[in-house]
């Protein structure tokens, strides 16, 4: 049986433009990590680390080495290992993906530059990408499956359209079902709105300099100390943060027009590097500012 499927989008006639090749996916994938996120809280900062690592020994199932398509970090506290396949993710699939994760550690063995809190070992999620899902495949995951090892794993079903004039348009279905404890501080609410951890931080900045207009950047990272996030500071001038996008092709920074904030003396970035612990300094900081700022873990 053939199946035809148009999709009209504002009346734009859009036509299947499948990947081919596992490689040109995942070179796509690299170059527009933020598909990749799976969800508005822990899962939606996407950095991609490096790709094609070998494992050895990394296919137990099948007694031989292992290749991992995509190595990612979501926020500061997850590291991700990425399967691809262009056609259907399927148990098959999932075996494969619990295999790698069985041998994760040999990753940060080899690169121990992807991950620099020394002191917290990673959480790690495993994430599956194809084309089509299994129906077996989709109720597991839709029913929040984990490994043996309690290692979430989710799905992402990825198509590809391209229009008349050659505009690229991706859809993406997302099965990940993540039981949220109060320890991964996932959703917080300030000023009776809800947020995740960098768009809090996005917030709270904003709100401030809102109530305080004449503000200057020295003036503000006095009330925002840049010791609360780490090295990368809570915030820093427009041009900086966009050096070190253009430079390493990560977004260390929120660099939208309506995300930007504008002080008296310059437009700053707030930083998208959060994780459990800087959120814990910051959040325990601005509720022990002398104005009417609070934050509640939700």
């Amino acid at each position: 049986m053939e199946i035809f499927r148009q999709i009209t989008a504002n009346n734009i006639a859009l036509k299947d433009y499948p990947f081919l090749k596992e490689l040109a996916m995942e070179a796509y994938l690299m170059e527009n990590e933020d598909i990749l996120k799976l969800d508005t809280e822990n899962f939606a900062e996407v950095t991609v680390l490096d790709a094609e690592i070998a494992l050895r020994g990394g296919r137990k199932t099948s007694n031989r080495d292992g290749r991992i398509d995509i190595l990612a970090k979501y926020g500061l506290d997850y590291l991700a290992l990425i399967e691809l396949k262009i056609n259907e993710i399927n148990e098959f699939s999932l075996n494969q993906l619990e295999d790698y994760l069985d041998e994760r550690h040999q990753i940060l063995t080899k690169h121990p530059e992807f991950w620099s809190e020394v002191e917290n070992s990673p959480n790690w999620v495993g994430v599956l990408v194809g084309s089509s899902i299994s129906p077996e495949l989709q109720r597991k995951l839709q029913d929040g499956y984990t490994t043996k090892e309690g290692i979430p794993i989710a799905g992402m079903i990825l198509r590809r359209f391209r229009s008349a004039n050659n505009e690229i348009f991706v859809i993406t279905d997302t099965f990940f079902k993540y039981n949220y404890t109060s320890r991964d501080f996932s959703k917080f609410e300030f000023k009776e709105e809800i947020y995740n951890k960098a768009r809090l931080v996005n917030k709270v900045v904003r709100t401030y300099v809102e109530e305080n207009p004449t503000i200057s950047f020295a003036e503000l990272e006095k009330v925002f100390p840049q010791s609360l996030q780490g090295s990368n500071g809570v915030f820093d001038t427009k041009e900086k943060a966009q050096e070190i996008y253009d430079r390493t092709g990560h977004k260390r920074h929120y660099l939208k027009s309506d995300e930007l904030i504008k002080l008296s003396d310059s437009i700053i970035a707030t930083s998208n590097q959060w994780g459990l612990d800087n959120i814990t300094r910051f959040i325990h900081h601005i509720n022990n500012l002398n104005n009417d700022y609070s934050i509640e873990n939700k």
